[in-house]
Formats: structure tokens, C-alpha cells, sequence
């Protein structure tokens, strides 16, 4: 099996000297970045498979690299987990509806990163990996599970890996209302307290790439003291 690449992007060195410790211990091969424009360099040329984003950097923020990878299609699907030194709740769902993937608050545990990393390279894999060729349509919308696309008509959606597999956990099971805590444990891999407000941001996210109207939803529905559920008849 091939080894895995993640990139880990930090200004802070010494973050990046025990994190790479840490992840290199775990298996992975790590490469390494301390400013916006190595990261970008780097991610195009020696294609990692993950990357660890240090929300404030000396040349541009990691915000200014989520939305630039992720209007860039060779890098859209790549995932990205954030550090980020802010408390505020709101720094940290600016970064979610940019695309990130997920997020640590520094100071952190080296080893919670690994685990991140490997919960998220292991959603990734399901997502991608071997399996019965299936097309899922609805309306206008249509979700390729052997080539790992969507399609929203003729056009192509750019969705994270998150993204994806919220999408196909509720296209899967039409009409079914699923708990907040069912998607964050079934698609995102694991729970903390907290995770109810990352989830309905990659909800919201969907909505604005999938729904004409994010505000007044068609496909993806809230039940209210529940969670959400797909509206709609599927067809394989």
C-alpha cells in the first residue's frame, strides 16, 4: 500500500516538528510547509492526500487557501483539517463554509491530530473506495458513486469529501430523518461536544451547492428537534 502524504502548513516550527514527529510515527509521510504560497506550491506538485492548515499565516490566511483549493479543481476534493488558535466559534464555521473538512483548537494533542487524520483519510477512502457501480437521480440532481461525482444537471459540483458523504448517507435513505448525531457519527467518523454546530455547517454548504433556493431547501430538509432528512424519490 502506498504511503500516504499529509501536508502539514504552520509558521510556528516547532508545531510543525511535533506534529510531523507524530504523524510520521503513526505511518504517514509528511511534508511540510510554513507559509501560504509553499502550501499551494506543494499541494499541486506532490499531491497529498490530506492537509493539516494553520489558520494564520504570515502571507495569507488559511481561509485565503481553503477558498483558493477549493475553486481549483485539481485540489476541490483534497481534505483539509484546520488549526486555528481562535476560540470563536465563528472563526471556526467561517473555515467550515469555506470548505474545510474539520478543525483543532490550539493548544491540542498531538495525538488527537493523528486521529483526526486517520478518521478523515478513512471517510475519504469509503468514499472513493471499491464498490458496486451506483448512480443515485433525483430531480436534477445526480450523485455517481463509482467515480465519486456530483452533478447538479450538466454541471459539476465541487464537494469536499465531507460534503460527499453527507450527500450519499441522505440520498441513500430518502424520507429517513436522521439525528444530528447519526450523520456526525456515520459520515464525519466521530463525536465530541460541539460537533452539531460543525455539522450543520457542512449542511448549510451543501444547501448552497445543491438547492436553488438555500433558504427555502427542496432536497435536504430539517426536522426540527431531529436533525435532516432527503426529500425526494431516488433513482438508481
Amino acid at each position: 500500500m502506498t504511503q500516504q502524504r499529509i501536508l502539514v502548513v504552520d509558521d510556528d516550527r516547532e508545531i510543525v516538528r511535533v506534529v510531523r514527529a507524530y504523524l510520521e510515527q503513526a505511518g504517514y509521510q509528511v511534508l511540510v510547509a510554513y507559509n501560504g504560497e509553499t502550501a499551494l506550491h506543494a499541494a499541486r506538485h506532490d499531491h497529498p492526500h490530506l492537509l493539516v492548515l494553520d489558520l494564520m499565516l504570515p502571507d495569507q490566511d488559511g481561509w485565503a487557501i481553503t477558498r483558493t483549493m477549493r475553486a481549483d479543481p485539481q485540489l476541490a476534493a483534497l481534505p483539509i483539517i484546520m488549526l486555528t488558535a481562535r476560540v470563536d466559534d465563528v472563526d471556526k464555521i467561517v473555515g467550515l463554509e469555506l470548505g474545510a473538512d474539520d478543525y483543532i483548537t490550539k493548544p491540542f494533542n498531538p495525538r488527537e491530530v493523528v486521529a483526526r487524520v486517520r478518521s478523515l483519510l478513512r471517510r475519504s477512502q469509503l468514499s472513493r473506495g471499491a464498490q458496486t457501480p451506483r448512480i443515485l437521480h433525483v430531480g436534477a440532481l445526480t450523485l455517481d458513486l463509482a467515480r465519486h461525482e456530483a452533478l447538479l444537471g450538466d454541471r459539476p459540483l465541487d464537494l469536499t469529501q465531507t460534503e460527499f458523504r453527507l450527500l450519499q448517507m441522505l440520498m441513500e435513505n430518502p424520507g429517513y430523518a436522521f439525528t444530528r448525531v447519526d450523520l456526525i457519527e456515520q459520515a464525519l467518523g466521530y463525536n465530541y461536544d460541539g460537533m452539531e454546530r460543525t455539522l450543520d455547517s457542512h449542511i448549510k454548504n451543501l444547501r448552497k451547492k445543491i438547492e436553488t433556493d438555500p433558504k427555502q431547501p427542496v432536497y435536504i430538509q430539517t426536522v426540527y428537534g431531529v436533525g435532516y432528512r432527503f426529500d425526494g424519490e431516488v433513482r438508481p
